[in-house]
């Protein structure tokens, strides 16, 4: 079988970066909320509980529709799909920039979410659709790049702009900094974004729709709130009846593959070893993203006293150690090592992590901003030779056609497993702080909450270490005669995947 197209559109570049911008636009937003906070508070009267939905109803919205927005650029077209998801998040930025009391900026910040997960899964689909395998190396490695760039840029840019106060806005330029980015976005995306999508007419399952959404809100919404709320019994029940309701799931998609062959997540991409181990590892890895980020900017910003600004210049190093890992590792290092890449990524982010333990304990309160950049430097390199080499072993083996449902498959267990470490941060972090603390304890409270919650990020890439021994020795455009050939899906996805693809 050949491809339906034999040289790959030179537009491709152009629809490349408009669609990394997207993806760094949503990355940025998750974090850049949270340096604003204070400025929220103190500007609109917002409570403690709108405050916290601010943040999570974001994040529950996101996570929630993240499948069904995959699913839907299959069916509809990934363009289309792009293109509604980054019109709909522009205005839902100005929607939280002009909020008039907390009421609308949390509607706003939950349309802003929805809207995301239209988006998001289109651009790993988009990539996967327009280049050919042997370019996806290079573009996972920029994907990379932008992760790395994303993760630290968030609370910096958050910290400039709520500081520089522009034109007396306080915190609203945070959300409306997003709409000249959208509309050019928007329309340079309408100019050189191809069409793609499955090449047989799928239908969308709604079945599938409201219990994948039901099951993911059950399990992320007392992770996201378990621990301001105190752990209540019904938060325990809601995660226990998550388990029943993907069970269900399960047993209904494979229902609806047997009877029209369209379920929202297509279960025989589990059968495709790369892509399961890859979800597995991208489930435990967000666990550990979840618990670091979280701790570090409480123990910078409220153990150590340091401002928002100074807290995220010191992310930097970090962040450029990502950005140029993540660059060489899928070009340069995976074709020739293959999965040792990741796994050495994960040694030398716990090794970076050790470093900062040792660290914190012997300089207490007292640390610096250049003393943190070393273990910084070098958790970054290991992040980075991590993210990018991921998301390739994950899609390797991916038939185009269902590159929607993968893609929003990986966003999800990446989100499922952030909310989870979030909700180990209250035992990890909070579990060791004293509920009334004198002022002079609090920076040693911090700095030994935060000693805490590393050691259990380093037990956590211990087990990704592990896990990553399952992942293929070398993604499939790294073996040798195994190039460009997308026409030609693993025998194990089964016969659906065989379907004729269509770039």
């Amino acid at each position: 079988m050949t491809s339906s197209v034999t040289t790959p559109d030179r537009r491709r570049w152009f629809a490349l970066a408009i669609v990394m911008t997207a993806a760094f636009m949503d990355l940025v937003d998750v974090t850049i909320v949270n340096i604003a906070i204070p400025s929220i508070q103190r500007d609109e009267g917002a409570t403690f509980g709108q405050i916290q939905w601010i943040t999570a109803g974001y994040a529950l919205a996101f996570a929630a529709g993240l499948i069904t927005g995959g699913r839907l650029g299959d069916i509809y077209g990934r363009k289309r799909l792009f293109l509604i998801g980054i019109a709909g998040f522009t205005l839902a930025s100005a929607l939280c920039g002009f909020a008039v009391n907390p009421e609308m900026l949390v509607a706003s910040r939950i349309l802003q979410g929805g809207m995301a997960a239209m988006m998001v899964p289109q651009v790993l689909s988009i990539v996967h659709a327009t280049f050919p395998a042997h370019e996806r190396g290079k573009v996972f490695g920029l994907f990379g790049m932008i992760v790395g760039l994303g993760a630290v840029s968030g609370p910096l840019l958050g910290a400039l702009l709520t500081e520089g106060n522009l034109f007396g806005l306080e915190w609203r330029p945070i959300f409306l900094i997003n709409l000249p980015v959208g509309i050019v976005g928007l329309l340079l995306g309408r100019a050189f974004i191809s069409e793609s999508k499955a090449p047989r007419a799928l239908k969308l399952d709604l079945g599938g729709v409201v219990l994948v959404t039901l099951g993911l809100l059950l399990l992320l919404y007392p992770l996201t709130r378990g621990r301001e709320l105190g752990w209540p019994l019904w938060g325990h029940l809601m995660m226990a009846s998550s388990v029943l309701v993907f069970a269900a799931l399960v047993a209904y998609e494979k229902y609806k593959t047997r009877r029209d062959g369209s379920p929202l997540v297509e279960l025989s991409l589990f059968k495709v070893k790369s892509f399961a181990a890859g979800i597995a590892v991208q489930t435990v890895f967000g666990v550990a993203l979840g618990i670091f980020f979280l701790v570090w900017t409480l123990y910078m910003q409220v153990g150590l006293g340091w401002t928002a600004l100074r807290a995220g210049l010191t992310g930097v190093p970090f962040s450029v150690a990502v950005s140029a890992a993540a660059g060489i590792s899928v070009q340069k290092l995976v074709p020739r090592f293959g999965r040792k890449v990741l796994q050495a990524g994960a040694l030398s982010m716990m090794s970076g992590l050790l470093l900062y333990i040792w660290e914190a304990g012997h300089y207490g309160a007292a640390i610096t901003s250049w003393q943190m950049a070393l273990p910084l430097l070098v958790m970054g390199i290991g992040m980075g030779l991590i993210v990018a080499p991921l998301t390739d072993a994950v899609l390797s083996e991916v038939p185009k056609e269902h590159a929607g449902s993968a893609s929003g498959l990986i966003n999800t267990v990446q989100q499922m497993g952030t909310a989870l470490g979030l909700g180990l941060v209250s035992v990890a972090f909070f579990g060791t702080i004293g509920d009334h603390l004198a002022p002079a304890a609090i920076g040693p409270a911090f700095v030994d909450a935060f000693r805490n919650s590393l050691w259990w990020v380093v037990c956590v890439l211990g087990s990704i270490f592990v896990l990553m021994f399952a992942l293929p020795r070398k993604p499939a455009q790294h073996i040798e005669g195994g190039g460009d050939q997308d026409a030609a899906p693993s025998e194990a996805a089964g016969p659906v995947e065989k379907a004729t693809e269509l770039v």
